[in-house]
């Protein structure tokens, strides 16, 4: 790494004339700037170095170094957002965003990276990535730069040698004023939320979703799996092995595999167990009245469900009770989707079935109970002020509340009921519970028998629906399910693999 020593600078100033000193102080720059501006101050504070020759040279460098940084990152990072692999993760959506967001807030940023160390660097980088005007950047670092090059030689003058000990001070103790800048700016946006109304309920749900694993972030419970995942791509020389244990899905179901294909193979080879779906393409210039014309063809009945034909861990799942709420799904999401008839239940099971290809049945190997929660009035309170006094419902209020922003004003009479969740997900605020006494012989049987019917199937889960207990009994697949067929029959409403 290259660095400056100031003895060395100055030695190699003082044989130069003022154009040359001025030149090669603005080269320095762009290897540090502290120590050639430092430099520059303590010679002309000396009488070594013309004032003229030391503040155009560190103005001129700094700020140069500073335009040319943000042209890098204004040409390059465009050309990289055209990579494919990079608009996976950076969507053109987010880009905007985050530009409207820095044209208001950018000009701050500028000028506090200036006086901030490690900062400058990344922010100029935004600056230009997120395309702040030229002009206005160059204008802003301008004058910052003009003002830290004049404050650093006026603080020569008056401290001499001692400026250099004060400034490497400051780049350490920097970074603690970052920090509490930080830490204020965050208490600012707290502190207004904690008093309004339903703020310190709101803080009193995030810190007991801390308490209660089932609300902890994804990411925690999946990280054993990507080192075990990681381990087993090591032994068995081979990243893509898992997609083998599906040969009959895209990608064996690990991951982007077509819902509507994988239910249409279910709905061939087990109709009587399995809701409809049709798949609206993005290809229609209307797309509700494509949905209109799917509904009248099939007698598709509100309610139905829309959810993405890609897609996981059941987000953007939404029971469709309307034509408006049709409309507002379909203005929000320009993906394929699935159209799929509704299985009220109102019980449903996750069920988790595996088969090894050498032998003649499979075996389910676990059931996941889902719990619909449901408020129930009391002629007095509100439906939002029911869900903070509910003793699970409070930990997920924000999606409850969003989902039902037009009754949170309601009161509920005494005794009647609301249904918070419509869809079996924990996403969406499903109770998943250990359904383990519902497994019978007879449930494994048909299960299996559905599942030896789909080629190139061994292991992934049915999401079934009933409409009573009696239903997951002996034979009950024989008679009921959400992914699987029409009532009083239990149906299965999807079909996941799990490789």
């Amino acid at each position: 790494m290259m660095a400056l020593s100031g003895s060395d600078l100055s030695a190699t100033l003082l044989g130069l004339p003022p154009a040359g000193q001025a030149v090669a102080l603005g080269l320095a720059t762009f290897i540090q700037e502290d120590v050639p501006t430092v430099s520059a101050a303590l010679l002309a504070a000396a009488g070594k170095l013309s004032w003229t020759a030391g503040f155009l040279g560190c103005f001129l460098g700094i700020w140069t170094g500073d335009l040319l940084l943000y042209l890098a990152a204004r040409s390059g990072g465009r050309r990289a957002l055209k990579l494919t692999w990079v608009q996976r993760f950076v969507s053109a959506e987010a880009v905007a965003r985050s530009e409207a967001w820095f044209a208001n807030q950018g000009g701050w940023l500028l000028v506090t990276s200036r006086l901030l160390p490690g900062t400058r660097l990344p922010t100029y980088l935004a600056a230009g990535f997120l395309r702040l005007p030229f002009g206005r950047f160059a204008l802003i670092t301008g004058l910052a730069v003009a003002v830290w090059t004049l404050g650093i030689f006026g603080l020569a003058r008056g401290l001499g040698t001692a400026l250099a000990e004060a400034l490497q001070r400051w780049n350490h103790s920097a970074w603690w004023l970052l920090v509490a800048l930080a830490v204020g700016l965050g208490l600012l946006r707290f502190l207004p939320r904690w008093f309004s109304p339903g703020g310190r309920q709101r803080f009193r749900a995030a810190l007991g979703r801390w308490r209660r694993w089932e609300f902890w972030p994804a990411t925690i419970f999946y990280l054993p799996v990507a080192f075990r995942y990681l381990q087993l791509a090591i032994r068995y020389r081979g990243f893509t092995v898992p997609t083998t244990a599906n040969p009959g899905i895209t990608t064996g179901g690990l991951v982007g595999e077509s819902k509507f294909e994988t239910l249409k193979e279910l709905s061939r080879t087990s109709p009587e167990f399995t809701a409809e779906a049709w798949l609206l393409a993005t290809e229609s210039a209307d797309r509700l009245s494509e949905l209109r014309r799917l509904s009248v063809t099939h007698a598709i009945a509100y309610p139905f469900i829309l959810k993405p034909d890609l897609g996981q861990r059941g987000l953007g799942v939404k029971l469709i009770r309307s034509e408006a709420d049709a409309a507002d799904y379909l203005r929000g999401s320009s993906a394929p989707i699935v159209v799929q008839r509704y299985v009220p239940g109102p019980f449903e099971v996750g069920i988790f079935y595996y088969r090894f290809p050498h032998e003649a049945r499979g075996q389910i190997f676990a059931l996941t109970e889902k719990i619909f929660p449901v408020l129930t009035g009391d002629g007095v309170h509100t439906v939002e002020q029911l869900i903070w006094r509910d003793e699970r419902a409070r930990f997920v209020a924000d999606r409850y509340l969003a989902r039902f922003a037009s009754r949170r004003q309601e009161v509920l009479p005494a005794g009647a009921t609301l249904r918070l969740v419509e869809a079996g997900n924990h996403a969406q605020g499903c109770i998943f519970r250990d359904g383990a006494r519902l497994r019978t012989p007879e449930l494994e049987a048909q299960i299996d028998a559905i599942s030896r019917r789909l080629p190139g199937f061994f292991i992934g889960r049915y999401d079934v629906r009933f409409s009573s207990e009696d239903d997951c009994g002996p034979g009950a697949i024989s008679r009921s399910s959400n992914s699987m067929a029409p009532a009083p029959k239990p149906q299965a409403s999807t079909m996941r693999a799990i490789p």
